[in-house]
């Protein structure tokens, strides 16, 4: 049906047939972090894609309470670490004029994003148990509608830190964790959808919102842990651009006695980690006229804490947030029928 460039134009845009670039990654980091590392797809009408941080740090100043305070200059990947913990990385523009750098960096036909938009952390607990941290990094959260209404938006925010970590056990993937807003889902690594080298797990990275699903579609995320195939808040994923983040990461080991931080390669940035602030702008007032708050909720929330906060050395495979964490055996959504029978390879652990 379609003769041979088209089909390779088809691929190309899919990211099916475009092999990723070389992987650059430091010495010392375990063959296996990088051989099962998760891929992402991003929706194709998502106009905010991944972000480099240091063009992230440029475009803001550090605010508390609104009001600028003192910080080091250059303010980058290496001071920024000098800022308070009530700091808010607050945006140099109107956020509703959608200036271009709030819009990120689209991958090329390999994959690749320009600048550093992803970082790889690996927490070695010993007797063979490691978790390896993907985070990735967007300027950038678009909350989505309420049931589909324009004049319901929600939850929008600067700044927008989102993570798959994968679980091992003598170099081998046992479990796979994709954040989903304040919470998320864990599958056994044995069922999730993998890569083109059936070995890489893929995360699908929602429409705005970024949070990452284990299969593409729609998806219902106003209980947590529950994941329907439509409902009031939805979330939708696409198997459209094709994002390999190991190319444009940063790599650390992470000592969680210490709790403290350490460059694989030894000249990466690192005290940018330490920075306990948020990476976007604190939740306007109401007396600001682009803020809207129904029932609680706020149109324009802060931005997020960074990858130190996101529980780097949890016991289970979820985080610690009073919810249940179910390790599936079975990739989700699926019907109410279907959710309605229990499922033997589904572990709640505790």
């Amino acid at each position: 049906m379609f003769g041979g460039k088209a089909f390779g134009l088809v691929a190309l845009a899919t990211g099916v047939l475009s092999a990723p670039a070389k992987r650059q990654a430091p010495s010392g980091v375990p063959d296996y972090v990088l051989k099962y590392a998760p891929v992402v797809y991003l929706h194709g009408q998502d106009p905010y894609m991944p972000s480099d941080l240091n063009t992230h740090i440029s475009h803001t100043t550090p605010r508390v309470n609104f009001n600028a305070v003192s910080a080091p200059n250059p303010l980058d990947l290496n001071s920024l670490n000098q800022l308070g913990g009530d700091v808010y990385l607050t945006s140099n523009d109107d956020i509703t004029t959608i200036p271009q750098w709030l819009k990120g960096v689209r991958p090329d036909g390999n994959g690749k994003t320009e600048g550093t938009t992803a970082a790889v952390i690996v927490n070695d607990k010993g007797n063979g148990d490691v978790d390896a941290f993907y985070m990735f990094f967007y300027t950038y959260n678009w909350g989505g509608e309420v049931l589909g209404l324009r004049s319901l938006n929600f939850g929008n925010h600067v700044g927008d830190w989102e993570h798959v970590m994968v679980r091992f056990k003598d170099g081998q993937p046992q479990a796979v964790w994709y954040s989903q807003h304040a919470n998320g889902q864990a599958f056994k690594y044995s069922v999730t959808e993998k890569h083109s080298d059936n070995l890489r797990p893929i995360a699908y990275s929602a429409n705005g919102s970024h949070a990452n699903y284990a299969i593409g579609g729609t998806h219902d995320h106003t209980i947590p842990n529950f994941n329907l195939p439509g409902g009031v808040l939805e979330d939708h994923t696409a198997k459209d651009i094709f994002w390999d983040p190991l190319q444009s990461s940063l790599y650390y080991k992470y000592d969680a006695g210490a709790n403290s931080f350490t460059a694989y390669d030894g000249t990466s940035p690192v005290n940018w980690l330490s920075f306990s602030g948020r990476w976007g702008d604190q939740e306007y007032p109401t007396s600001d006229k682009r803020q809207v708050k129904i029932f609680g909720q706020a149109k324009y929330s802060s931005g997020p804490t960074g990858p130190a906060d996101k529980q780097l050395n949890r016991n289970n495979v979820c985080p610690d947030n009073e919810n249940d964490c179910i390790l599936r055996g079975i990739l989700v959504p699926r019907s109410a029928e279907f959710d309605a029978q229990v499922f033997a390879e589904d572990v709640v652990q505790r």
